[in-house]
């Protein structure tokens, strides 16, 4: 028996209307395709910050893997215009490459395990000048077509190898924070001297100090007046407190008003609380949009139980948050002054300010922002917990914020080691000047740890080697 056709509603059975194209549609094309990009990055955002609230591992783990895939694929689409901005030049107009390019272009080869004419296609010479460079790779002296970058010292070279090794692990440190990690761990190099070891091809910028440490400058509380200088004498004794913007995708849309709104999740919103003297970070909360008084209220009064004592002062912007009743009420309460910095003046709040930068550039340009706050919240609270513990700061020379805010004996003054074998004991050593620990001559060993396996975060230590 032949089988019977199934019957569907009419209402099934119609077909799906038109739209009609707009006219002169084909003048407009380039400029639909960027809403229509705009448009898939809004919803995948909407999508992945669903998923990566899921409480299935399934779904929670697809929306990080799908964030990847979509940095990688982006990170391929950027390096192949750049490498057709380059094949559009000449082969005999390009730029060459410096000796020490030459040498890292022959370690990823060896690390990719390319021939030489992959190595040649990916990076636009010909297979014979791969072959040169690997054919004449231990060659000598200044002219050597290929060449190292890190010139000899006057410290044995182990010392040498330490200092680079430090920097191939820790990328973002430059030669300045460089100095006072091994100063931390007993080994006192000048900035100078680790930017000669370096020999970096650009010149290091060193970290420019957020202030003093003493005093900060802030305008008058509520009214007229002149604008009173707040000295911060003890821990705890001065509060800076401010909100900040970390950006999950970029902001620009093609339409009207050319900007998504900032809320989650298309970034996060972090509030910091700083103490002045030692600049300690007491405390985080996040947000997925702008907080209100009552909530920065909340955080500040959190915070104040976990450490266990509340400021005297607390300086902020005049924000909404801060510069309204709400937030004034609640500090008279609890015998709080606030005081608040300059609309639209550098340094006011330079504290803080100076903070969250650390913690934008250290902390999360290199990694990817997740949509998970539960993933987002570790990753920031693992930087404040290595900020505070194990970074040197330059503004208390050298110290952590929790040495000076627990006090205890920074590790820069504790005695050092000493690898030149021939230094007099008495001759002064790069700051702090501090005495040498056992014999001169002693021959060291780098150890590299990271905090909560963050490769961004390292904790540096230095062994005696027998």
């Amino acid at each position: 028996m032949p089988p019977v056709p199934r019957r569907y509603p009419r209402r099934m059975c119609m077909s799906t209307p038109t739209v009609p194209l707009p006219k002169h549609w084909r003048n407009h094309v380039r400029s639909a395709a960027l809403h229509v990009i705009a448009l898939a990055r809004y919803v995948t955002a909407e999508v992945r910050g669903w998923a990566a609230g899921s409480l299935n591992p399934r779904v929670y783990l697809a929306a990080q893997l799908g964030q990847a895939r979509q940095e990688i694929a982006l990170l391929r689409e950027e390096l192949r215009i750049k490498d057709a901005r380059m094949a559009a030049i000449p082969a005999h107009r390009r730029p060459h490459y410096p000796p020490t390019e030459r040498m890292a272009i022959l370690e990823l080869k060896a690390a990719r395990g390319w021939s030489q004419a992959q190595a040649a296609k990916a990076m636009m010479v010909t297979p014979a000048t791969v072959a040169a460079w690997t054919r004449r790779i231990d060659e000598r002296g200044p002219e050597a077509l290929v060449q190292l970058p890190e010139p000899v010292s006057r410290f044995p070279d182990f010392v040498r190898h330490i200092v680079r090794r430090l920097k191939a692990l820790c990328p973002s440190m430059g030669k300045v924070r460089i100095a006072k990690a091994l100063a931390r761990a007993g080994l006192h190099l000048a900035a100078t001297t680790v930017g000669r070891m370096l020999a970096e091809q650009r010149a290091l910028r060193p970290e420019s100090a957020p202030g003093d440490a003493a005093a900060e400058v802030t305008p008058e509380e509520e009214g007229g007046g002149k604008p009173r200088v707040v000295t911060a004498k003890y821990p705890n004794h001065v509060w800076h407190v401010d909100l900040t913007v970390v950006p999950i995708l970029g902001f620009w849309v093609p339409w009207l008003p050319f900007a998504l709104p900032q809320v989650w999740p298309f970034c996060w919103w972090i509030a910091v609380a700083e103490d002045h003297f030692s600049r300690r970070v007491l405390g985080f909360a996040f947000f997925r949009k702008p907080p209100t008084a009552a909530q920065m209220a909340a955080f500040l009064g959190r915070t104040i139980r976990k450490a266990g004592a509340k400021p005297k002062y607390v300086i902020c912007d005049k924000g909404p948050q801060f510069w309204c009743a709400g937030f004034k009420r609640w500090c008279k309460r609890r015998g709080i002054r606030p005081r608040f910095g300059a609309v639209g003046k550098h340094g006011s709040i330079a504290v803080v300010e100076r903070f969250i930068r650390s913690l934008k550039e250290e902390g999360q340009r290199r990694t990817l922002i997740s949509l998970c706050q539960r993933t987002f919240q570790q990753g920031v609270s693992s930087y404040a917990n290595w900020y505070n513990e194990y970074r040197p700061h330059t503004a208390l020379c050298g110290a952590t914020p929790n040495e000076i805010y627990l006090g205890r004996r920074p590790a820069n003054r504790l005695p050092r080691f000493e690898p030149r074998l021939r230094w007099p004991r008495g001759s002064p050593c790069a700051r702090p000047q501090v005495l040498v620990k056992g014999k001169p001559g002693v021959r060291l060993e780098l150890a590299v740890t990271f905090q909560g396996g963050r490769k961004h975060l390292p904790v540096i230590t230095l062994a005696r080697v027998a």
